[in-house]
């Protein structure tokens, strides 16, 4: 199907996916019992009834109303635009991967290079609202891994995800987007412009029709296909309740790899890391061991393997020593080193300058290297 806007099968599949009530479970089904959705829609009431109830029959039934034509219109100038793709599950450029997991989607809307689709692929996933430490570790995970071949998935948002792409863009693998609207809008806006690189030099990929809006319920669900086209999933910094513990849980019931930085112990991002390890996650301190464990050994002779954190000689510091690598409050910092906290506000200030360390909420300071 691809870009060919003058191949009228996309038209059913389209409507198939559009059609309310249907979702992707019931299209597979159906698909299954009649073939393309062509044949769907010609089948007959009593013969639809022996798989779906009577209302969702009458409206896979009903003439197509005015709103799907103008998707029809929409999707055709979108497919206009070179490098704009429309792929069926039917289509032999759909993702195979994808074909594994549970819940493929039925119609995935691809802008930027298909050849992505096929790559090895590891997903960075975390939290929107990371530290510099995380990150940084997500940018440089995603870079060495990228260097080594390895295409990285991940979903758009702010924070981890960001930096993942990122990361992997300065690298041979590249990187696939997973977006949770239609492939025609970007979100959060603030990264418009790099979709707007990663539809010239990466890939961009949504299940949702055009112009589908950041609606809350769409974001979980397209984290199965950010696992599902991966051979495993780095989680790098997480809260208890993160949106990333379902991808690493969808990961894990797609039979694909978990695994997880850790992080300190009194740091709220890390607990889903932590969690996960318990859970029987792999605990990961540098690229090569992911490489190691996807049987990738020696890949990455040539490149230089990013770990979670660089050594500092303390002697150079003496305050960062005091920090360490816990986050501490600036009152217990004063009490430790015996200055007062205007002297220490200067030097920490200097220190954050640097990139060194940075402020949480609540006045809590953390080292980042």
């Amino acid at each position: 199907m691809n870009s060919n806007k003058d191949d009228q099968d996309w038209h059913d599949w389209l409507r198939l996916s559009v059609t309310k009530g249907v979702g992707n479970e019931k299209a597979r089904k159906l698909l299954g019992v009649f073939g393309l959705p062509a044949q769907i829609f010609q089948a007959s009431l009593r013969q639809l009834l022996e798989h779906v109830p009577e209302k969702l029959a009458c409206a896979i039934l009903a003439p197509p109303d005015d709103s799907f034509y103008r998707q029809i219109e929409l999707t055709a100038a979108w497919l206009d635009v070179p490098g704009n793709y429309l792929l069926s599950l039917a289509d032999a450029d759909y993702p195979q991967n994808l074909l594994t997991i549970p819940d493929p989607p039925i119609l995935l809307y691809v802008k930027g290079r298909l050849d992505l689709l096929s790559a090895q692929t590891i997903a960075v996933v975390g939290s929107r609202n990371a530290t510099a430490q995380g990150v940084a570790n997500a940018e440089k995970f995603s870079e060495s891994l990228s260097q080594a071949g390895l295409c990285i998935s991940s979903g758009l948002a702010a924070g981890i995800d960001t930096a993942a792409h990122v990361g992997a863009l300065k690298g041979i693998g590249s990187t696939i987007a997973v977006i949770g609207t239609g492939a025609d809008i970007v979100y959060p806006a603030r990264n418009r412009q790099l979709a707007h690189v990663l539809a010239e030099k990466a890939c961009l990929v949504s299940e949702y029709p055009l112009g589908m809006p950041a609606i809350a319920a769409n974001f979980p669900r397209r984290n199965r296909i950010i696992s599902g086209l991966a051979q495993g999933v780095l989680v790098v910094e997480a809260a208890a309740q993160s949106g990333s513990l379902i991808t690493a849980r969808m990961a894990a019931e797609q039979g694909r790899d978990v695994f997880a930085i850790p992080g300190s112990i009194h740091s709220p991002l890390a607990k889903g890391c932590h969690l996960l390890i318990k859970q029987g996650a792999k605990l990961v301190e540098s690229a090569q061991d992911i490489l190691d464990e996807i049987r990738i050994p020696n890949s990455m002779s040539s490149v230089q393997t990013s770990t979670v954190a660089p050594q500092i000689d303390v002697e150079t510091n003496k305050l960062l020593t005091i920090i360490g690598y816990d986050p501490v409050h600036i009152d217990v910092l004063a009490m430790r080193s015996g200055d007062n906290v205007m002297t220490l506000s200067a030097q920490l200030l200097d220190l954050e300058l640097q990139g060194q360390i940075e402020t949480l909420p609540g006045g809590l300071i953390q080292r980042v290297s």
